[in-house]
């Protein structure tokens, strides 16, 4: 019995026991049912080579497997990896062999799955080439569930607009070109319930791995008054901040640390009063996120 099951039926029996209706029951349980649970996972890196210091490569698949396992008893909506799915190989044909097999063990999910392109995803890959090999969309992407818009972004871009491919950027020169940024305030726009934002690089106020934009993107996300958060990766590490009424929330990467004990994903609960719960497992911390 899943944790939200056990809730249920405690809730239930305290109900039943106090002489309670039928209508308060259902009332109590609609309270405590998610909107909507969306699973996240971050920071992969999978790549068959031996480990640098503190990232262990070829255990990514094991640790996914684990996350896969747990989100198929869960069963979210959907399910979207932030990033870095694979590290770089020193030729495209190898990085490719890579992320098929990523892709095999990833493709285990019962629920549908998506992608946040991560600097490591296009290091040496194209976009086209990645997106061919996954299910991914090959760039930003906006997702409807149960009354919850979902905006998936790409900062896979240099400062002159070219996207990463083949080696060409530094990865702390990460931009949303205007054409994106256009896009995102369209869908910001037309967005009717709270938004989400899914992106690999930061879009907070930490320097070293945010957006080189991230200011101006967001004031497109305060500006409309819809974004309840952000969650990102990238930094490989827990960490949290609010700006301006929207929670920023950075999850832990799976690379870091050999063995299960290392693993770190989420199970994000948005729950109907605009509040959200992230319940983190292994490393990943667990969260309250009020609505502002």
């Amino acid at each position: 019995m899943s944790s939200i099951s056990r809730r249920f039926f405690l809730s239930h029996s305290a109900l039943c026991l106090s002489g309670l209706g039928a209508n308060s029951l259902l009332a109590a349980d609609a309270a405590m049912e998610p909107l909507l649970r969306v699973g996240l996972m971050t920071d992969l890196h999978y790549a068959d080579k031996l480990p640098t210091k503190t990232r262990f490569y070829r255990e990514a698949l094991g640790k996914l497997d684990e996350a896969v396992a747990h989100m198929n008893r869960e069963k979210p909506a959907l399910v979207v990896e932030l990033g870095d799915f694979i590290d770089q190989a020193d030729s495209v044909e190898r990085e490719i062999e890579w992320l098929k097999t990523m892709e095999s063990h990833f493709a285990k999910l019962t629920m549908p799955r998506h992608y946040v392109l991560g600097n490591h995803c296009v290091g040496t890959l194209t976009k086209q080439e990645f997106a061919q090999h996954t299910k991914a969309s090959g760039g930003h992407a906006v997702v409807e569930a149960d009354g919850v818009t979902l905006l998936i972004l790409d900062a896979c871009f240099r400062e002159d607009g070219t996207p990463y491919q083949r080696k060409n950027f530094n990865w702390q020169d990460a931009n949303l070109p205007k054409a994106e940024l256009a896009w995102l305030e369209g869908e910001l726009g037309k967005a009717g319930g709270p938004v989400i934002v899914l992106a690999h690089q930061r879009l907070d106020e930490d320097k070293a791995h945010a957006v080189r934009n991230a200011a101006e993107v967001r004031s497109l996300l305060e500006k409309s008054g819809k974004v309840s958060a952000v969650f990102q990766g990238h930094s490989h590490k827990n960490d949290y901040q609010q700006i301006a009424g929207i929670h920023f929330t950075t999850l832990v990467a799976m690379v870091e640390g050999s063995g299960v004990e290392n693993n770190g994903y989420t199970m994000l609960d948005v729950m109907a009063d605009g509040s959200m719960r992230l319940n983190g497992f292994r490393r990943q911390v667990n969260r309250t996120l009020n609505h502002a």
